[in-house]
């Protein structure tokens, strides 16, 4: 599909807790990345760094990718982390050497970039066993919160897709409005 990226000028909504832990919590995250503390990981879409700051006390070192300058520029203005790298890039192409990154994980942002080709990419930088965790709006939720239904996938879609890339499901969680896909390398 890979529609629309959020607006940078309502990145302010990104940082709102109560609304963003609704959908998965800090500690959900942290068990579904599973890290340890000198792992690389990489957050796709990482937007304003709400969940990467989550995760940043956690790893070695984070990556935080977004397509988005403007998302870049108000993490900066917020402050980020000693061992987040800001990364602007599309994830179709990621600037990151193959197997260089231990875990990846994608919060609210499957949708606006899932494709076989981005899997492609993804699995290139994962090293062999390395985890992918994907959290995204559910096309059989109601579309009160998130994109439009019609712009997201169902968790079978997203489980079958990331199966073709490869990957083996390790954890599937369907919510009312969400999904939890935990995905590992051979």
């Amino acid at each position: 599909m890979g529609y629309h990226t959020f607006d940078a000028e309502r990145a302010d909504k990104l940082e709102e807790a109560g609304q963003r832990y609704q959908f998965i919590s800090a500690e959900e995250l942290l068990w579904a990345v599973s890290l340890s503390p000198d792992d690389t990981v990489a957050d796709l879409g990482s937007g304003t760094g709400f969940f990467t700051d989550d995760v940043a006390p956690h790893a070695g070192e984070v990556y935080a990718v977004d397509v988005q300058e403007e998302m870049h520029e108000y993490y900066r203005e917020k402050g980020v982390p000693e061992n987040v790298v800001l990364v602007t890039s599309d994830v179709s192409d990621l600037p990151f050497d193959d197997g260089g990154v231990d875990a990846a994980f994608s919060t609210m942002t499957y949708h606006e970039f899932a494709s076989d080709d981005v899997l492609a990419e993804v699995r290139r930088v994962l090293a062999s066993h390395g985890r992918l965790v994907i959290v995204d709006w559910a096309s059989t939720g109601t579309g009160e919160d998130g994109p439009p239904v019609d712009e997201r996938y169902s968790a079978d879609e997203a489980t079958d897709a990331l199966r073709d890339a490869g990957f083996t499901i390790e954890h599937e969680a369907v919510r009312p409005e969400t999904f939890l896909l935990i995905a590992t390398l051979e």
